[in-house]
């Protein structure tokens, strides 16, 4: 029974950080069909906020909490404005033009902050069940992905923002008929995706080295997760999350990491091949 419930934690870990790790992601790519190569280069800036901000004395949950996504969510504003605003509704050119951008941001970074790891410490113990210990910081990540599911259902369905974006998105013309501006929509949306890819990569930080190169490791699992979910932002981060999470998790526990990460994407190639159009896309049709 002990055995049972690390693993169970684990899974629910595994799925947590998948859910953090692509919700930026689904946000920009669900709602403007954007696809944000860049992404795990937010995240990278993100682990990199958490540090410039540690180092001048602010605590690591504020840095992770409110500066990280903060900071990278700025940086998302400026590159819509400068970059993304003009190749809406082109996918190809987006994505060339997105992943310049990562290769950019990885120069810059690494020009600034040097090619070396640097490391991130949240002290917050462990717990035990039984013979069994895992890290207490499990269990924060578990919190913060539910709390994150709860709050993205929240703006989209009960905020006027989250209506107006909802509604721009599907007839943007019919939104500048009624005087609501879409391409500020359109700059608020992405930012707060790149924002939520901010949070992801401070709380991340304490658990994976930092390093400018750190994005191309998280980038691939966001983009299978977000596929993976299909059309419906909600439904389909949390579906493809807990799927691949579970997978992920239990061929880890039962063989090796390696062979963890194989088996995730061994089961988004069947996935996709059966569900051409992701979880949602065959199944909860119509939800958000």
């Amino acid at each position: 029974m002990d055995l049972a419930l690390i693993v169970l934690i684990q899974v629910l870990y595994a799925v947590g950080s998948l859910v953090i790790i692509s919700a930026g992601l689904a946000v920009i790519f669900g709602m403007m069909k954007v696809v944000n190569l860049a992404h795990g280069e937010f995240m990278m800036l993100g682990a990199y906020a958490v540090i410039a901000a540690l180092k001048i004395g602010i605590n690591l949950w504020v840095a992770m909490f409110v500066v990280a996504p903060i900071a990278v969510g700025i940086v998302g504003v400026v590159l819509e404005r400068l970059v993304i605003r003009r190749l809406y509704g082109r996918m190809v050119d987006t994505m060339l033009a997105t992943w310049g951008l990562s290769l950019l941001l990885v120069g810059i970074v690494t020009s600034v902050a040097g090619n070396t790891t640097a490391g991130v410490s949240a002290s917050v113990g462990s717990f035990s069940i039984g013979a069994y210990s895992a890290s207490a910081y499990t269990l924060v990540i578990i919190a913060v992905a539910i709390v994150l599911l709860m709050a993205i259902r929240v703006v989209l369905t009960r905020t006027q923002f989250g209506l107006i974006a909802r509604g721009t998105m599907q007839n943007p013309a019919m939104a500048n008929a009624l005087g609501i501006s879409p391409s500020r929509v359109y700059s608020i949306t992405f930012a707060a995706g790149a924002a939520l890819a901010g949070l992801a990569g401070g709380l991340l930080a304490p658990l994976t080295g930092v390093v400018p190169t750190m994005g191309a490791a998280f980038v691939a699992k966001a983009f299978i997760t977000v596929i993976g979910g299909g059309p419906a932002i909600l439904g389909g981060l949390l579906g493809a999350s807990s799927l691949f999470g579970a997978i992920n998790q239990l061929a880890t526990f039962f063989t090796t990491p390696v062979i963890g990460e194989v088996a995730l994407l061994l089961a988004a190639v069947i996935m996709l091949r059966l569900l051409p159009q992701g979880i949602t896309g065959r199944f909860f049709k119509g939800s958000l």
